[in-house]
């Protein structure tokens, strides 16, 4: 999208499929094939881990990483939360935006992919990458892109599926080593961060939307200390 977002506008519940998108087009391209593919990808219910986690949170500024429909994206705006919502896939956030509209709620919609977003630094209280699929790079960009998102004081919550990162690689083309997993991020922490949640635990799924076969979450919750 194009919400000069470090100016502070107000946020948009408007999403214009002809704004630029900001990243590689092959990304773009696949993953708005997957979602044109169903009517409904997810279960358009916020994740389970993330309502846990914010429980004890004052609402601030929030920046949704990979918002596909926009279930987190509207549940944290109607919760108080200033949001900020980044997709890659215009078909999702065609999607996330109608929601929004229909829950009254504003949202910023960033059409773009997190490396390459130009995200105002350490300014969100709150970064949220609910079972992202991000790419590994050599200098793990993508890694770095999410804690410098994260205002002092703020918090990175990361939650992933448990065990894809060691799967084999599949026929269809997954191969678990391209991508970012909790453990990546976690390794990167410095004395500036407090770790306060770092574990697997049962899923707590919505019901229906592809991925609910997974049983189990990896959640890493860490906070910056400066």
């Amino acid at each position: 999208m194009t919400d000069d977002i470090t100016a502070g506008s107000p946020a948009s519940d408007t999403f214009l499929p002809g704004d630029g998108y900001v990243g590689d087009p092959a990304v773009r391209a696949e993953w708005d094939n997957r979602y044109a593919d169903r009517q409904q990808l997810w279960s358009g219910r916020p994740n389970g881990a993330l309502v846990a986690e914010v429980a004890g949170l004052t609402p601030g500024r929030v920046l949704d990483v990979g918002c596909g429909e926009g279930a987190d994206a509207v549940w944290l705006a109607r919760g108080g939360w200033d949001v900020t919502a980044l997709e890659v896939s215009g078909v999702a956030l065609e999607r996330a935006a109608g929601h929004a509209r229909d829950a009254g709620v504003g949202v910023r919609w960033v059409h773009a992919a997190l490396t390459e977003a130009a995200l105002p630094p350490a300014s969100f209280d709150l970064v949220s990458a609910q079972y992202p699929a991000l790419l590994r790079t050599p200098d793990a960009a993508a890694e770095r892109a999410l804690l410098a998102a994260v205002a002092p004081g703020g918090v990175l919550l990361l939650v992933h599926h448990a065990g894809m990162e060691t799967q084999h690689a599949h026929d269809s083309g997954f191969d678990p080593a391209d991508y970012v997993w909790p453990s990546m991020v976690a390794a990167l922490l410095t004395d500036d961060w407090k770790v306060e949640v770092n574990e697997q635990r049962p899923r707590v799924a919505p019901d229906g939307g592809a991925g609910a076969h997974h049983t189990d979450d990896l959640v890493l919750r860490a906070r910056r200390l400066r």
